[in-house]
């Protein structure tokens, strides 16, 4: 009974963890949805709000068949919660296995991905957040090079473009100066139109998707280890569900032993 105990509020509580979390992604999405006022990108790809709602809801209703059906001891929500998990844990490494085999693949998927974000920029405020963010943090402009920007409708280069922003580039592409107080925001103005030597100063001409992968492969040990530690947690639960599975499964057969035993004493006497 202790080794059962254990093994059921264990599940629990790593379930009700995760719950817990998927609730609090279920409101940060909706509340990115509500905040939005012209929401014209609704494609789970490339709206963050839409892809942290669905990310939040399949986790809720995954930990919630994990959750009641550990602390209930209902073998059905178990069995399911079970199945389900396998099915996410097989997919992960099919996915793992097929990028390692396809890299190229995958990267050319990603670059054209990431160049269809270059032109929703400005659809989609959270969307613009993100290429912000990882212009930022990778010092980096457009996709292969600064002038990807071009194809976005504010920035293209043409003559009969009447966005001030025309020719341009975003802010989060500018080099940030030191000891600067007072961030000059219009400083990727008329970027295109000049020539790369000139603007090296003010603002960054490579593209992002080298510095990803770049980074990445810098840091193989971080994201390998954060993959094992994810495929072991999800290792984990499938093992304690199914050993509370297996101890559900031998109590009803004790108690229909029992039941005949008693049905038989009841029938001789």
């Amino acid at each position: 009974m202790k080794t059962y105990r254990a093994i059921k509020y264990t599940l629990f509580v790593c379930c009700y963890i995760f719950w817990v979390a998927s609730g609090v992604l279920i409101c940060v999405g909706v509340y990115a949805k509500v905040a939005k006022e012209n929401d014209v990108v609704d494609t789970l790809t490339t709206d963050p709000a839409l892809l942290v709602l669905t990310v939040g809801s399949l986790m809720f209703v995954i930990t919630f068949l994990g959750c009641f059906g550990a602390l209930r001891d209902g073998s059905v929500l178990l069995k399911t919660f079970l199945g389900i998990l396998l099915v996410i844990f097989l997919l992960q490494i099919t996915a793992a296995v097929l990028g390692f085999l396809f890299s190229d693949m995958v990267l050319e998927r990603t670059e054209l991905f990431m160049k269809k974000a270059v032109v929703l920029y400005r659809e989609d405020m959270d969307l613009e957040n993100v290429i912000d963010f990882v212009q930022k943090k990778f010092l980096c402009c457009g996709v292969d090079y600064y002038t990807d920007w071009s194809q976005n409708a504010y920035f293209n280069c043409s003559e009969n473009n009447p966005s001030l922003e025309a020719c341009g580039v975003p802010f989060s592409c500018c080099v940030r100066q030191l000891n600067e107080t007072v961030f000059n925001s219009m400083c990727g103005y008329e970027s295109q139109r000049k020539e790369e030597s000139s603007i090296k100063k003010q603002i960054y001409t490579h593209g992002c998707l080298d510095k990803i992968v770049l980074w990445g492969e810098q840091n193989l040990l971080l994201l390998g280890g954060f993959s094992t530690s994810l495929l072991c947690l999800e290792i984990c639960m499938i093992t304690l569900a199914a050993a509370q599975i297996g101890q559900i499964q031998t109590v009803q057969e004790k108690m229909k032993k029992a039941g005949g035993q008693t049905k038989r004493s009841a029938t001789q006497r």
